[in-house]
């Protein structure tokens, strides 16, 4: 289980801490996605659609060599549900859904790269 530590920092705002705690991803960055082409095959993020319970965490890791995140919404549109930052190639980034829905997230980095997490 990953946990995210929050800290203040000098200017008084909270910080997330990604957790050094590796777990098992429910979504993987696969190498050379950084390069456009797998949104052909929708293998950007692997799965590119996942289907999870209220209340259950969702971890994504960046297997690629490449930096990359994971952001709530569309590219140019992001909507700050979540927001990985950039991961750096090992990292990984948890969020827990507590609501219902469908949630559309990207790469900040590459446009190409999306994904979507169905809530039931």
């Amino acid at each position: 289980m990953a946990i995210a530590i929050l800290f203040q920092t000098d200017n008084s705002e909270f910080k997330e801490e990604k957790p050094s705690i590796k777990v098992e991803p429910d979504v993987i960055m696969p190498t050379k996605v950084s390069r456009p082409g797998c949104e052909r095959t929708n293998s950007c993020y692997v799965p590119s659609l996942i289907t999870v319970k209220k209340g259950q965490q969702v971890t994504w890791s960046n297997e690629d060599v490449a930096f990359h995140s994971v952001t709530s919404g569309f590219y140019g549109e992001p909507n700050l549900l979540f927001n990985s930052g950039y991961l750096d190639p090992g990292q990984q980034f948890s969020f827990t859904f507590d609501d219902g829905g469908k949630f559309d997230y990207f790469c900040t980095l590459h446009p190409w790269m999306k994904g979507q997490v169905i809530v039931e």
